[in-house]
């Protein structure tokens, strides 16, 4: 089986879903529990947005996840999270929708594969089946009730109008025996045909659905451009909806976005190629000339890496060609093929072409065992038209070049998405293999950068405000023309011209007569915007004599040089900001400490009083009386109306999946087995289990029957008892091995474990908006800055700026929190701390100075803020002068100046 280790912001993401699956049991409703998730997350709770045509209170949330960052696999793994925190059930249906048939293809095909990491992630769930809609028209009771089954299919398959889809909604003699035995309450859910003695309940799969309350998985939801066809599917009365997807709706049927992944973090994490570097080029001969060159010197480096012990890469190029029309010159096909092989001596194996007609990439698949990807291939260069066959996967891909311009938006985003993706989702040693390429016939290089970053928004889902950086340019002076590309300040300066004549600006297109302004008392013409040098020549034509059109193109020039003057952020300068991160001697050797786990602590659970608490008998009491439908109508803490949604799913999930009736020891050992906890020995945590269970059994109306019934929720007061005992354990040994006598010997602050802020992977969830006032920030790293949570808080960093502009620091970054690869932490025994801002002091050219971490406290806070205080203090004294900690409050600006010093 091919081993795939989750990167830390997909572990994140999962970590998300638990959080919110667990908020729902425990808040009043779904809805509450969802703001209330994402409040503790990302430090602002999101509004709940229903969705129509089903309960309101029905889970339904949104993952939001650029292209390249293994949605699937995410829902995917998703699937056990459901069942154990949910849905509180051994077994589920899932309803598993994607946008095509070509997708639903290679998504049974890979969830059906042993070896493949997407079955892997599937079998967390325990037992499963894979099956197709056709397939489920005829499954067997048996199988849904003794594995976890997933039918997977397309969204437009259960829209009425469609054949399959009525197929659905017919009776099925193969599906008779599903409904034997049902109860009263089971049969009034079901949908029926006809009215009064007429009325009929058909044996069909949507009945089938109906008893089994199936959690409905969408797989790219929105496929950009189709509005969400939910309502068929309230139906089926499912158990909550879960949609993954680059570019979620936020306006017509707006998502609830529990977690957001941005490309910032994918970068960090290998997972795609950025920037994309640009080059336009209006000669098309040219373009593909500049493409061929660029790909040779990736080949040639890949080779070299190869040789180095690197895996086998063979640069492709992806170039996407005009459409044929009749009578007209076009870029198409078989024109550019023409042009590789006649002037560039490509030989015609090295082409393959894929469009509607030619599918020359299936041929490929067929050809060779890895496909494009396999040694023995001599593929290099890829000809499509619109878009390439949905589900065609290939990380070799490295240049887009678009001979049309950047209009056709769907191919356009496809294909990018395609260059995007890392080999082997890790980087190489040369910088170039870490980037993507584009090549534009185009002769307007701002218009077209601007033109790739909306597709990288639109398309792949990166965020507006972080693809401005994400788009570089291949030429310098192209690179001055793209002001929306630089992270600093751009200052324009207008160019004031005097003219012998008015020029004629009515006959001037629009988009360049925006960019000049006429003074008729003065005779100057003034450019406010620089001009291309095609615009000034559109522009030269406004005028008759000689003399003013040399201006007019004189002037043109100065507006796009020396009239643009381009303030840069250290991170464009190219300084290094390295920040020494705090290390833990593990056996002799020095690592990084990232987790408390690597310290040495007893755990032995046997020590541990193994009992239910009283808390734990009340849940549990709680939940029975969901359970059975008994009315809990107001949540006493909140005073807010209790939902009926979850107590009405555990009744009716209760009724088709019969509780087990296992013996006190089957019990205790499916506990223990759906108890993951590394660090405890079987033995160990099967005798506390054995105990605990024991003891509950003992309390009056605990009944094994009962226990049964309720195992899910014995198994989360387990889980969260046994995770209360290590924190104890942690904590203890984290205060011995960090602040004991001999702490020195086993912890260090050193360059050899340093955290580095590197130019494209700074991530802010919200950045800055302006809420607490404004400020012209000179001195930050980066072009962008992390929100506030407090106004003290900005004050602090308009503290911070003002001292760098003075010189007496040299720049300074507001630290980010949970976002891999942008957050500088040092590790605490029940989590992690993040200051708030880091700052360079000055040094020299050979010793750079300290770093000075700053954490501002709002004074409510102060007193919680205890282990911050030490962790931070630990880590400036273990430093040897090398770092530097303070904690304000109450605006005590001095406190940080004593540390400037």
């Amino acid at each position: 089986m091919s081993t795939f280790a989750p990167k830390t912001y997909q572990q994140q993401v999962l970590d998300s879903v638990e959080a919110y699956f667990k908020a729902c049991h425990e808040l009043p409703s779904p809805s509450i529990a969802f703001t209330a998730t994402t409040e503790r997350l990302w430090g602002r709770g999101n509004a709940y947005n229903p969705l129509s045509g089903f309960p309101p209170d029905m889970p339904y949330f949104c993952l939001r996840v650029p292209t390249g960052g293994g949605k699937t696999w995410l829902a995917a793994k998703s699937v056990a999270l459901v069942n154990t925190h949910l849905l509180r059930c051994e077994h589920s249906v899932i309803l598993w929708l994607v946008p095509s048939k070509a997708i639903r293809e290679q998504t049974l095909r890979a969830l059906r594969d042993r070896l493949h990491p997407y079955h892997a992630a599937l079998r967390e769930a325990g037992p499963i089946t894979v099956m197709d809609l056709d397939e489920a028209k005829s499954v067997t009771r048996a199988t849904l009730d003794t594995s976890t089954t997933i039918i997977v299919a397309t969204r437009q398959a259960f829209q009425v109008e469609d054949e399959e889809s009525r197929k659905v909604y017919q009776s099925s003699g193969a599906l008779m025996h599903h409904f034997d035995n049902l109860s009263p309450t089971q049969r009034d859910g079901l949908l029926s045909e006809g009215e009064g003695a007429e009325r009929t309940v058909p044996c069909s799969l949507a009945n089938v659905l109906r008893l089994r309350r199936p959690f409905v998985i969408v797989d790219e939801a929105h496929n950009s451009h189709t509005e969400l066809a939910f309502d068929m599917l309230a139906r089926f009365r499912p158990s909550g909806v879960m949609e993954l997807t680059a570019t979620p709706d936020l306006e017509r049927t707006p998502s609830n976005v529990l977690h957001s992944v941005c490309a910032a973090e994918l970068k960090a994490e290998e997972m795609i190629k950025l920037p994309v570097v640009l080059e336009t080029e209006p000669n098309w001969q040219q373009c593909l000339a500049d493409a061929i060159g660029r790909r040779d010197a990736l080949h040639k480096l890949a080779d070299e890496e190869r040789r180095a012990g690197a895996p086998y890469l063979r640069p492709l190029v992806l170039i996407q060609a005009e459409p044929r029309r009749a009578g007209v010159e076009t870029l198409d096909v078989e024109r550019v093929k023409n042009e590789l092989i006649s002037n560039h001596g490509i030989p015609a194996n090295e082409i393959v072409v894929a469009t509607g007609e030619e599918k020359g990439l299936e041929q490929i698949d067929a050809d060779y065992k890895l496909g494009i990807a396999d040694p023995a291939c001599p593929v290099k260069f890829v000809i499509t038209q619109k878009a390439l066959a949905e589900g065609w996967d290939c990380p070799f891909a490295y240049i887009l070049v678009s001979m049309a311009s950047l209009s056709s938006a769907t191919a356009v985003e496809q294909l990018l998405g395609r260059v995007l993706r890392q080999p082997g989702a890790s980087h190489r040693q040369a910088k170039a293999l870490n980037q993507s390429y584009a090549f534009v016939v185009s002769r307007n290089f701002a218009e077209t950068a601007g033109a790739l970053r909306d597709r990288l928004v639109a398309g792949a889902g990166f965020e507006r405000r972080e693809v401005t950086e994400f788009v570089t340019a291949a030429k310098a002076e192209q690179a001055r023309l793209d002001l929306e590309g630089h992270a600093g300040r751009v200052v324009v300066r207008p160019v004031a011209i005097t003219l012998s004549e008015k020029p004629d600006l009515k006959q001037v297109p629009k988009s360049v007569r925006d960019k000049v302004s006429w003074d008729g008392k003065l005779n100057t013409l003034t450019i406010t915007t620089p001009l291309t040098e095609d615009e000034a020549e559109v522009l030269k034509a406004s005028v008759t004599s000689d003399s003013a059109a040399a201006a007019i193109v004189e002037a043109a020039e100065i507006s796009r040089t020396t009239a643009i003057e381009f303030f840069q952020t250290p991170a464009e300068l190219g300084e290094r900001f390295r920040v020494p991160q705090l290390a833990l001697r593990v056996q002799g050797e020095l690592q990084l400490f990232d987790d408390p786990e690597v310290l040495d602590y007893p755990w032995d659970l046997s020590t541990y009083d193994a009992a239910p608490t009283g808390d734990d008998i009340a849940a549990l009491g709680a939940g029975l009386k969901v359970s059975e439908g008994g009315e809990i109508d107001v949540d006493g803490e909140s005073g807010k109306v209790v939902s009926r949604f979850l107590p009405d799913l555990q009744r009716d999930l209760g009724l088709v999946y019969q509780p087990d009736h296992w013996d006190e020891v089957r019990l205790a050992t499916w506990l223990c087995r759906n108890l993951p906890e590394p660090s405890l020995t079987h033995a160990s945590k099967q005798a506390f289990v054995a105990k605990w269970l024991t003891e509950l059994l003992r309390r009056e109306g605990f009944t094994l029957a009962r226990a049964n019934l309720q195992k899910f929720m014995l198994r989360n007061l387990l889980e969260a008892r046994i995770r209360e005992l290590r924190r104890l354990a942690v904590g203890k040994a984290f205060q011995q091995a960090l602040f004991g006598d001999d702490a020195a010997s086993r912890v260090a602050v050193t360059d050899r474990y340093a955290f580095e802020f590197h130019a494209q992977a700074y991530a802010p969830s919200r950045d800055y908006d302006g809420r607490f006032g404004h400020f012209d920030f000179r001195k930050h790293f980066y072009g962008r800055i992390g929100d506030f949570d407090s106004k003290e808080e900005f004050e602090c960093a308009c503290w911070l700026d003002i001292q760098a502009q003075q010189g007496r620091i040299q720049f300074w970054v507001r630290n980010l929190v949970r976002r891999e690869g942008s957050s500088f932490f040092l590790q605490k025994a029940d989590g992690r701390f993040y200051p708030d801002f880091l700052c360079q002091l000055p040094g020299s050219a050979e010793k750079p100075g300290p770093i000075l971490a700053v954490e501002y406290k709002g004074a409510d806070r102060w007193a919680g803020a205890e282990d911050d205080r030490l962790i931070g203090g630990l880590w400036a004294n273990l430093s040897e002068g090398r770092c530097r900690f303070v904690m304000v409050k109450d605006k005590r600006w001095e406190w940080i100046e004593e540390k400037l010093g």
